[in-house]
């Protein structure tokens, strides 16, 4: 119902501010929500729209003002990229050179200028990369043409907000007579409700755009422009080809560096509260730590590197491909102590082991054709006739997805049969969720008030085998990457008075604010509790509004006592 206070602020909290805040050249102007810089159509000043029932009730856990802060600045990215520095391979100062050179030859940052990557000294190994914006953009136009322009997906859009280019599945609608080399102003496309009552962008992909009223979407996309770019491709090749970048952006609105296929192995790019999740944990040399929903893998190899890559940790996801990227991601920053097994972490506990470090195991290999996945160059088959439009859909599902029922791209992942009770001496749950607090986010009005008590019920199914795993005296942290007290509050409500052997632990590094008190009343027999002032100054959320500037985020940390009762 209402934020617990806190009078002053820890030290690594003031650390950040003092050492980073103040250092970026675009904090005054990216600290607060985009303003409106002309009353013009080509602006981007968007308004995220939530179900009116769960705009309600995050009103009434936040306050309706504080809440309509954290809607607007979900919209834009954060105003700095932190990176996690592979210390087993390197230094962070060596990482730091080698960023100021490759932002500088980018041309990202002046020459003379290093003010773009500052460093906190409570987090020696993290690095943050300062962006700048919200940036006010003359589009290219002739006198008496409309503009040229693209509409690309929300998804596409979000990605582009955080640095990335303009790749050709993105692009949903394009202006007549775009030639490669062409400028193109770039707009975004959000979901509308549907006649079956779903949610569709409603564009049919290649639809031609004339810069008039009657263009699709026209008066929707008003103050939805995130930039402008370079077509690297006609509009045929644009609509003909299945992958590649089709637009080069060149000016944005938020200007925030690209650091795909840097410096691989030495860094990872990962949301500041996810590094902190890490360190909350507290993993030990030596210990077997349990990640149980561990893909992408960031935060698994970020315990490893606290743990020096001593001791074990098991990392579990139920996807081939996921588990995959976590050996993959492992392997680039030759960390050993990682074992990655495909399980569905509902499934984790095994009641049929006796030793507490047997794991029953099954390996599994996957072949795949790669020819399977060569989209560049659409040939035709023996008879003559290229491939129908039904068996190019499904060419690039496989090329997504991978082929078959396992959906697996190839290569070997070990199934795991499950894990004994008390066997590890840490757990980490960082469940899937609602996902609402990440950003930027373009749309949100998909969830219900019944979705999300669907995930907070799935996050308490994950938490009862966390409890089950973790071995007493062991540490659980729980994490989620959501604003929805229903999945963060609500389920260290849940955990205390289910098990009364869990406590609620302090946590260092603290950066992130108080949870969420009181309750919220949804009916007359449902009412959905949340903390007490006490117990919301041991928890850190972190605000999208709060001076970090991060996503939104969640975390609690657990002790295990001795389990007498459950």
């Amino acid at each position: 119902m209402r934020l617990a206070n806190s009078d002053t602020l820890p030290e690594i909290r003031t650390l950040l501010r003092r050492h980073c805040l103040p250092t970026s050249p675009s904090l005054k102007t990216m600290d607060l929500p985009p303003p409106v810089v002309d009353a013009g159509r080509y602006t981007f000043n968007p308004t995220l729209k939530w179900d009116p029932h769960v705009e309600a009730y995050f009103s009434r856990a936040y306050g309706a003002d504080n809440f309509s802060r954290i809607s607007s600045a979900l919209t834009r990215p954060s105003c700095y990229s932190s990176i996690r520095v592979n210390t087993l391979k390197t230094s962070t100062e060596d990482v730091k050179k080698k960023l100021i050179k490759y932002l500088h030859e980018t041309g990202f940052a002046r020459e003379d200028s290093t003010s773009c990557i500052t460093q906190n000294p409570a987090l020696e190994n993290v690095l943050y990369v300062w962006g700048t914006g919200p940036h006010e953009i003359s589009y290219d136009r002739q006198p008496g043409e409309p503009i040229k322009e693209v509409i690309v997906s929300r998804k596409c859009a979000e990605a582009v907000l955080r640095g990335a280019q303009i790749y050709v599945p993105g692009v949903m609608a394009c202006s007549s007579h775009v030639e490669e080399g062409d400028k193109v102003a770039v707009s975004v496309a959000t979901e509308k409700p549907t006649d079956t009552g779903g949610w569709a962008i409603g564009i049919t992909r290649g639809t031609v755009l004339h810069g008039i009223p009657s263009d699709v979407q026209y008066e929707d996309r008003h103050g939805l422009y995130i930039g402008e770019g370079i077509a690297a491709m006609s509009r045929a090749g644009i609509f003909r080809a299945k992958e590649g970048v089709a637009i080069e952006m060149t000016n944005r609105v938020y200007r925030l560096p690209s650091f795909n296929d840097v410096l691989e192995g030495e860094i990872f790019l990962q949301n500041l509260p996810s590094i902190i999740t890490a360190r909350v944990l507290d993993p030990q040399p030596g210990e077997r730590i349990l990640d149980m929903c561990a893909a992408p893998g960031g935060k698994t190899t970020a315990i490893a590197l606290l743990m020096k890559d001593q001791g074990e940790i098991i990392a579990l996801d139920r996807s081939h491909n996921k588990v995959m990227n976590i050996k993959k991601l492992a392997d680039e920053m030759e960390i050993k102590c990682i074992k990655a097994y495909k399980l569905d972490a509902l499934k984790s506990v095994s009641l049929s082991i006796s030793d507490q470090n047997e794991v029953i195991l099954e390996e599994q290999s996957v072949r795949v054709d790669e020819e399977c996945y060569d989209l560049t160059n659409v040939r035709k088959d023996e008879k003559g006739r290229y491939p129908s439009n039904a068996e190019t859909r499904k060419r690039m599902r496989q090329m997504r997805n991978g082929p078959g029922k396992n959906n697996s791209k190839g290569g070997k992942v070990v199934n795991s049969k499950g894990f004994a009770p008390n066997s590890f001496d840490r757990v980490l749950l960082d469940g899937p969720c609602s996902a609402l607090g990440l950003r930027p986010r373009l749309f949100a009005a998909e969830e219900t008030i019944d979705s999300l008590r669907r995930h907070g019920t799935y996050q308490k199914r994950m938490f009862d085998r966390a409890v089950q795993l973790v071995r007493p005296g062991g540490v659980i942290v729980y994490s989620t990457c959501t604003i929805n007290p229903g999945e963060n509050e609500a389920l260290v409500r849940y955990a205390l008075d289910t098990y009364k052997f869990l406590s609620l632990a302090s946590q260092n590094p603290k950066i992130g604010g108080p949870g969420v008190m009181g309750s919220y009343k949804f009916d007359e027999t449902h009412t959905e509790e949340w903390l007490t002032e006490s117990e919301a100054e041991l928890v850190q959320r972190f605000d999208p509004v709060s001076d970090t500037d991060t996503i939104g985020f969640f975390i609690a940390k657990f002790i295990v006592g001795t389990k007498s009762s459950s």
